[in-house]
């Protein structure tokens, strides 16, 4: 975890519990939408420190930034929350946790995405490949693992999914990302295991689980979605061993 200063870090939580106190006994419907921002801050934190702050995933985004974009998002998610459409006679907390945890898991990753072509790969790392004349397939390695790890989306088990409505975000350059993706694939990759990686990762689609893959593609035997996962996983260490490192270089560039 990188450092940050806990003094300022400890007087926030300090205030930030002062205030959640000061707001107990309300009824949901009594609560503004500055104070439901309050109340909530702490569940936003919470998902920012699901996100690994090693060096491959976040970069030079620190646990700070990553509770700040958490913070940025569940603001924007308050201000569409319409209590119309919530069900007062069941639990409202798990519902409004449901809401907001997709927009502030994606306003993470996309805060993480906007930088991926300055903090996947440090400088001084740029430097050292250009002086190996792009010879250091530990470039490529990087570029692939840290690019599924940030595309890929975990399930939050406190997520009401049919209460998640989609988020319409601007494009962002995770868009530029994937084709490039998505052309390297068709290039180094089997029609097999092309399909794997697209479907598994929504390169051009909406994400399939395992079980979806195997039935579309085919992928036959008693435990097909493990099978999926080991295409997967071949398939990107297939790309890692195949893509030239200064075909990624050139595009981090």
């Amino acid at each position: 975890m990188k450092h940050y200063n806990k003094t300022n870090y400890a007087r926030y939580k300090q205030d930030l519990n002062t205030s959640i106190s000061n707001m107990e006994g309300k009824f949901w419907d009594e609560y503004s939408k500055d104070e439901l921002v309050i109340k909530f801050m702490p569940y936003a934190e919470e998902i920012a420190r699901s996100f690994s702050t090693a060096e491959k995933i976040s970069g030079i985004l620190s646990i700070e930034d990553l509770i700040q974009e958490a913070n940025l998002s569940l603001v924007h998610a308050i201000n569409r929350l319409d209590f119309d459409i919530i069900n007062m006679e069941d639990d409202v907390n798990k519902q409004i946790k449901g809401f907001i945890s997709k927009r502030i898991r994606g306003g993470i990753r996309r805060a993480i995405d906007s930088h991926r072509g300055d903090i996947r790969i440090p400088e001084y790392k740029l430097t050292e490949i250009r002086k190996d004349n792009g010879k250091d397939h530990a470039l490529v390695e990087m570029f692939f693992n840290s690019v599924f790890l940030s595309i890929d989306d975990k399930i939050d088990s406190n997520s009401e999914t049919s209460f998640e409505v989609e988020d319409k975000h601007d494009a962002y350059n995770i868009i530029l990302m994937n084709k490039y993706i998505l052309s390297l694939m068709r290039k180094h990759l089997t029609d097999k295991e092309y399909n794997v990686l697209r479907l598994s990762y929504g390169l051009d689609c909406d994400k399939m689980p395992a079980k979806k893959i195997a039935e579309l593609l085919d992928i036959k035997g008693t435990a097909d979605f493990v099978r999926v996962s080991q295409i997967k996983r071949d398939a990107i260490d297939k790309l890692i061993d195949a893509v030239e490192p200064n075909e990624v270089l050139d595009f981090l560039n």
